[in-house]
């Protein structure tokens, strides 16, 4: 049986204690399932643990990330013979810790982060890294205690400097909640006959193609890259990207796209503008579906001033 997860993260004193402390008095929620209930880290909202009890839901702290073990969290779940788990994220912490340790029965079904707007722009200053680790799979981020002064602006940037997919509210002090209405759009236009992509609007089209892949199917695209040959592949077959930077420049890594009927031309460490068509199927190199690029044309080129690809 499947056991469902409500994972809630932010940093201390975020609201996300006070969310879940609502959401457990909620009879539409807490309705005699019996729940798990795995805090993580000592909020400012305090939690009456024997009046929980008495609705079905039991809890117990995780005082290290060395408690998220399969066979601990499987066995705190038989203890209470629990269907569902509600958990309270440590904010510094890191959640491979606790995706890579998730029994095979947990299924994530929700993930919300939760973020002080006087305080989160100084934490993703200077703890950058931990912020995107909360943003990149959230499917939505609840900024607390907004003002009037709010730049929203700069927190939706941050937001979609990760993620385009989750949804954003703003919760003012006063509790009236604003949805995020900001438009977002993307810097290079999709409906066009080729679709150009900036010199610097890569790791954007990259993240957007690997979200969204079928609107990129069969659609032909121009951009630059550094080519990348193997002669483990198959003899027709190039890989191209970017080394690509989400937070700080110890999470580069290259991104690239597997491309075929290459040139005798083509050389690996060769900076190319390419155009090619995208198709979506299945490629052994993917182990299963993924974008492959059919090469039409392309042309050498110079290495970039700054050839790492940013969100900004």
């Amino acid at each position: 049986m499947d056991i469902a997860v409500y994972l809630f993260t932010g940093f201390l004193e975020s609201g996300k204690s006070t969310f879940i402390r609502e959401t457990m008095n909620d009879p539409r929620f807490v309705n005699g399932e019996k729940t798990l209930l795995l805090l993580c880290e000592e909020g400012e909202a305090e939690f009456d643990i024997e009046k929980l009890r008495e609705k079905q839901v039991f809890v117990e702290v995780i005082d290290e990330p060395s408690q998220l073990d399969a066979k601990n969290l499987s066995a705190l779940c038989k203890k209470y013979k629990a269907s569902r788990v509600v958990i309270e994220y440590n904010g510094m912490w890191q959640l491979g810790d606790l995706y890579s340790n998730m029994p095979d029965s947990w299924v994530l079904y929700q993930e919300i982060t939760f973020a002080d707007t006087g305080s989160f722009l100084s934490y993703n200053s200077n703890m950058r890294s931990l912020v995107v680790d909360k943003l990149q799979n959230c499917e939505l981020v609840v900024f607390n205690r907004c003002k009037e002064d709010t730049d929203k602006n700069e927190l939706h940037k941050i937001v979609r400097g990760v993620s385009r997919r989750c949804d954003i509210l703003y919760e003012y002090e006063n509790g009236e909640i604003e949805p995020d209405e900001i438009e977002d759009p993307l810097p290079f236009d999709i409906e066009a006959e080729t679709i150009e992509i900036g010199i610097n609007d890569y790791a954007i089209w990259y993240r957007d193609l690997i979200e969204e892949m079928e609107k990129y199917h069969k659609k032909t695209i121009k951009f630059t890259g550094i080519l990348t040959i193997d002669k483990r592949m198959p003899a027709d077959c190039f890989v191209i990207g970017r080394p690509v930077m989400t937070c700080c420049a110890d999470d580069i890594a290259f991104k690239g796209i597997l491309g075929t009927n290459r040139g005798n031309m083509m050389k690996s460490g060769d900076w190319v503008i390419l155009t090619a068509e995208i198709r979506i199927e299945k490629h052994k190199l993917y182990k299963g579906e993924g974008p492959v690029l059919y090469l039409k044309d392309y042309s050498l080129t110079s290495e970039p001033n700054d050839p790492v690809a940013t969100f900004y």
